[in-house]
């Protein structure tokens, strides 16, 4: 990166001095309910969930155990597991699932990758998984190596966590090379990275810096949370998130999101993909068919 009059540090600063000044920080409320978001999950109400699709939102999340996927949804959900104890039949019977309605994509841990990819050869589900998941404070020549090794088995989407202590340290040379350095070897390959910026455990300063520094370093998107720790989206984060990266880069939000109020205020606030855990319960009723499906923990 090449910093014209500003050290990396001073250019961090202004922008997030003036991103503050121009859209200050909310309540950290979600704006639809009003208070903090503790679930995974956006209620069914398929609706609602339309107008989500139709103001811009390009992806939605499942879990295992979906049923009676309607057609004009399947193509923008991201069906996920990423639990530490899922076994293989959980994951053959993920990727059966994606193949029989059509999912974007199964998200998956880097240890699943190689039997996701053959599963899912020749259908239209491309492979993602996550780098440096759930905490990011791997080394970065490790998540490069992680992320050389996912593309080689078949990902084609990587969702890495940024190095939250380097970021709170101010040590943004660190933290821009450690996202630059996964996005060199995913854009390589035609892969798409997605960067996990935790909100919940930054200030506004932090997401800010974040955002901007992931923006420097050529990610694809910026994400709210991994799912993993103490709270998720807000719409108030995504917000702030989008006006730092601008209509350049996509924002998702995942996390904390009950209900499909909730989604919609994340796609208002410039959320272009949405990541819930009642998926599920959305694309049956969607469907006109009982709600069967469970939204098992992340």
């Amino acid at each position: 990166m090449t910093l014209t009059n500003y050290t990396l540090d001073e250019l961090v600063t202004l922008i997030t001095r003036e991103v503050l000044a121009a859209y200050p920080a909310g309540s950290g409320q979600c704006t639809s309910c009003r208070q903090p978001c503790s679930g995974q999950c956006v209620s069914s109400n398929p609706d609602a969930v339309r107008q989500v699709v139709a103001a811009g939102a390009s992806r939605l999340s499942t879990r295992l155990g979906v049923r009676g996927v309607a057609a004009d949804m399947a193509g923008m959900i991201d069906h996920t597991l990423l639990k530490p104890d899922a076994d293989e039949a959980q994951l053959r019977q993920l990727c059966a699932e994606a193949r029989e309605y059509g999912f974007a994509s199964v998200c998956v841990n880097p240890t699943w990758v190689p039997l996701c990819a053959e599963l899912l050869r020749g259908s239209s589900a491309a492979v993602c998984t996550v780098i440096g998941f759930p905490l990011g404070a791997t080394l970065g020549d490790v998540k490069v190596y992680e992320s050389e090794r996912a593309i080689a088995h078949g990902a084609r989407e990587l969702d890495m966590v940024i190095n939250v202590g380097a970021l709170k340290s101010r040590s943004y040379d660190q933290v821009l090379d450690d996202i630059a350095g996964v996005v060199g070897v995913a854009h390589a390959h035609g892969a798409l990275v997605k960067v996990i910026i935790e909100a919940v455990l930054l200030t506004d300063d932090e997401k800010v810096e974040a955002c901007a520094l992931s923006k420097a370093a050529g990610a694809d998107f910026v994400k709210t949370s991994t799912g993993f720790a103490s709270g998720g989206a807000t719409a108030a984060d995504v917000a702030l998130m989008r006006r730092v990266v601008g209509a350049q880069m996509g924002v998702k939000a995942a996390g904390g999101i009950k209900t499909a109020d909730d989604a919609s205020a994340m796609i208002q606030a410039g959320a272009t993909r949405i990541g819930a855990s009642a998926g599920i319960k959305i694309v049956q009723q969607a469907a006109g068919l009982p709600v069967t499906g469970k939204t098992p923990a992340y």
